[in-house]
């Protein structure tokens, strides 16, 4: 079984991506690393060449500046790294989404387990969504709980935006993939990085997605959503952690909920009430 990991990156550094973190967590795993990095004004290309392991190749490819629909462009750069890939499973990490060293041995069975099922497309991952601190997560139909981020390379898959995959049966109709769980978590830190990151970030993307879209302020939030972290961080994580604050993420009191905000609370209770999960999904669960 020969696994590939792969991620696009682009002015990571100054965003404030624990990119090198993330592309650590993952290396024990996989037999190749694509690295797909667009044109930066910062240290990103540097960073990732300094890593130097030999399963890491990088791609240094141009953006489409007139793609500005539905973040179509992110999706182009996904599938770019993607099709680069030579691996039985294509396994996509984020810049700011890490593994923990405790789970390796649970998703490399997994994909052992399923290696030659052709009904399993994808493996499906819990996530942990930290907010505002690295003891704060965040939870509710809102934050999407699992998204599936390791595709069969063998397939027709592609990817529409950062976020997901797309399987062509025919050539006119996608679908989401039949999937199955990895039992295992992703953390994702991207909330954790400061406010400022935060808002470079949402000025790049916001011209990609076709509209201006609002400056974060991590205090407007609804606080019921928010909740203690008592596991442990990957290891991986130690150092660029000492740089954040701790404790549990006080949202401000006086916040007035959203439309979205108020739906999700709604959403919060049938859950409890009824036992379902009412989270968008991805996938499609057949195992």
């Amino acid at each position: 079984m020969k696994v590939s990991c792969f991620t696009f990156l682009r002015n990571a550094e100054t965003l404030g991506y624990p990119f090198v973190e993330s592309i650590k967590s993952a290396l024990p795993l996989c037999d190749e690393f694509i690295v797909n990095i667009g044109p930066s004004e910062d240290n990103t290309l540097k960073m990732v060449k300094e890593i130097d392991d030999p399963k890491i190749r990088i791609i240094e490819n141009q953006w489409n500046e007139k793609m500005l629909v539905k973040g179509y462009v992110y999706g182009q750069q996904k599938s770019i790294a993607l099709f680069n890939c030579t691996g039985d499973w294509a396994f996509y990490l984020e810049g700011d989404e890490v593994l923990h060293e405790d789970d390796l041995p649970k998703i490399r069975q997994a994909m052992e387990k399923h290696l030659n099922n052709d009904k399993i497309e994808a493996l499906i991952f819990n996530y942990v969504h930290f907010y505002g601190t690295p003891d704060t997560y965040a939870w509710s139909p809102g934050w999407y709980r699992r998204a599936p981020r390791i595709i069969r390379n063998t397939i027709r898959a592609f990817a529409t935006d950062g976020l997901f995959f797309v399987v062509l049966d025919k050539n006119k109709n996608g679908r989401y993939p039949r999937a199955a769980f990895a039992k295992a978590i992703i953390y994702n830190y991207g909330w954790v990085r400061s406010e400022k990151n935060m808002n470079a970030k949402i000025e790049q993307m916001s011209k990609y997605w076709g509209g201006n879209q609002e400056k974060v302020d991590y205090s407007q939030i609804d606080q019921k959503i928010l909740h203690k972290f008592r596991g442990m961080h990957p290891q991986v994580m130690s150092e660029w952690l000492l740089n954040c604050d701790k404790g549990l993420y006080i949202a401000d009191p006086a916040h007035v909920l959203t439309k979205l905000e108020k739906k999700c609370r709604l959403m919060l209770k049938l859950e409890k009430l009824f036992g379902l999960e009412l989270s968008k999904k991805y996938y499609k669960l057949v195992e």
